[in-house]
């Protein structure tokens, strides 16, 4: 087997993080300098983002059969880096409180970010069950991180726990396909499932296992039941990367899988996960209603939001509009997520048991922090998929997918939990104009503007506003960054 050097320029956002790994442990065993640390990570991932600009123009190339890396692939490894940045850049100032060791934490983001990028060019069965594993056990670490507390020691035991069982269906099913059809590649499985092999009860088992193992990492009902109390106990900048950067990645690879593999023509399959999506859209919204922990409200309304995108996956088949779809939509998710998170970041500390999950913490918060507030109502309002911001357009791709496709009590579902979303999301941006409950409110530094982070939710605010007013640049990127069939 030969390398060419078309396939290192294509590989150079993988390599670059890998070694953004190892340059981060060495670093850490050399002497603990926490703000080395962080540079030497936040360096890494911006020099694998840049490099993604040569990926892309390398003009789409096969590195063995493991890894395809394409427009596709590009764009959604610059959403997970960008998701990785923006955690690194939430947590340093949480960090700088904490009373054990932080610099591992660089380390986790790193990897699970490597995670993300095998995952968004996965061509073959094994390097999607590799790239879940790279990016999920990091994530075990980084959700138990404040291990003194006993929801984040909590939330890291429910999480390894269940994402171990999940990995066995996962693997189960890779198991059975292989049994079925002898091939492991997503082109193989292409040319094997035709005809009666469509139809296989070994296949149809092993597609459905399949679908068990990445709906518990996508949070889809009825694999969800982990999620609320993960987003609650983890720290709120690993709630942010688990919300964004693992969800993107992993829903990226199963998008090109069932585009690459017919197996969503059968109507088995297309109708399991037509009600896995109603299922997650109803839940998910109505479960959000009575929440009162805002890292929990928007745990549930994940749920939510990736039924709305399973929307997408269930149109594949037949329209090439869910690919637009999906793209857009994420990557509204992904700023939206990025800025509601940012600000509870910002208004969170290492010694805060709660970590400013309450909703009651916010209360006011205009009379005091305007800026902060305002950009906290746009979040919940793009969430929520109010025109004039980025999760409206999104919004609106989904119902066009589902219209095209001819799912319609699918796109009744999306526009009866939209309408159902309204009342939770506008409840916490009413809260945050009501009069400020008295001397002992929470508050943020009055500089928050001018820290990293406030930086970046600053920039999510402009994005979510400039695209949801003028979302033209983001559809042209989207279209340019199709998968190569």
């Amino acid at each position: 087997m030969t390398i060419t050097t078309e396939q290192l320029i294509a590989l150079l956002p993988l390599l670059i993080t890998g070694l953004t790994v190892v340059v981060v442990m060495l670093s850490i065993a050399w002497r603990r300098n926490h703000f080395v640390n962080a540079t030497l990570t936040v360096i890494g991932l911006n020099i694998a983002l840049v490099s993604l600009w040569f990926s892309g123009h390398s003009g789409g190339a096969d590195v063995t059969s493991l890894l395809r890396v394409d427009g596709y692939s590009v764009f959604y490894s610059a959403l997970v880096i960008l998701s990785g940045l923006a955690t690194c850049t939430f947590a340093y100032p949480w960090l700088k409180s904490f009373k054990d060791h932080c610099d591992e934490f660089y380390l986790l983001v790193a990897i699970a970010v490597l995670g993300g990028i095998v995952l968004a060019s996965a061509d073959h069965l094994a390097s999607l069950f590799i790239g879940v594993e790279l990016l999920s056990l990091p994530l075990f670490g980084l959700a138990g991180y404040a291990f003194r507390h006993k929801g984040s020691l909590e939330a890291a035991i429910k999480y390894t726990l269940l994402s171990a069982a999940a990995s066995s269906f996962l693997l189960f099913g890779i198991a059975l396909v292989y049994a079925g059809c002898g091939e492991l590649t997503f082109a193989g499985l292409s040319e094997s499932m035709t005809g009666a092999a469509l139809t296989s009860p070994l296949m149809l088992t092993g597609f459905g296992m399949i679908v068990i193992g990445v709906g518990f990492k996508l949070s889809l009902f009825p694999f969800h039941l982990w999620t609320p109390d993960v987003y609650q106990g983890a720290p709120a900048p690993v709630s942010a990367f688990l919300a964004t950067g693992s969800k993107i990645a992993i829903f990226a690879v199963v998008m090109r899988l069932f585009l690459d593999v017919p197996v969503s023509q059968s109507e088995g399959m297309r109708t399991a996960l037509a009600v896995i999506a109603f299922a997650s859209i109803l839940a998910g919204n109505l479960m959000a209603l009575s929440q009162s922990n805002i890292k929990r409200m928007l745990g549930y309304s994940s749920i939510a939001h990736m039924g709305y995108l399973m929307v997408a996956l269930t149109a594949a088949a037949s329209h090439e509009l869910s690919i637009e779809t999906a793209g857009v939509y994420l990557a509204g998710y992904l700023f939206s997520s990025l800025g509601a998170f940012g600000v509870v970041s910002l208004m969170s500390g290492a010694g805060n048991e709660d970590d400013t999950g309450s909703l009651y913490s916010y209360r006011g918060l205009f009379w005091h922090r305007p800026v902060l507030a305002g950009v906290m109502a746009m979040m919940m309002l793009s969430l929520a998929g109010i025109p004039a911001t980025l999760g409206f357009i999104g919004k609106f791709y989904v119902l066009a997918s589902g219209v095209h496709a001819g799912l319609w009590w699918l796109t009744a579902a999306v526009v009866a939990g939209s309408a159902i979303g309204l009342f939770y999301y506008l409840r916490v941006t009413v809260s945050l104009f009501l009069s400020a409950p008295g001397l002992h409110h929470r508050d943020t530094t009055n500089s928050w503007g001018y820290t990293a982070g406030g930086i970046v939710v600053l920039i999510s605010a402009v994005l979510v506003l400039l695209l949801g007013v003028y979302p033209q640049p983001l559809i042209s990127l989207v279209r340019l960054a199709q998968p190569l069939l």
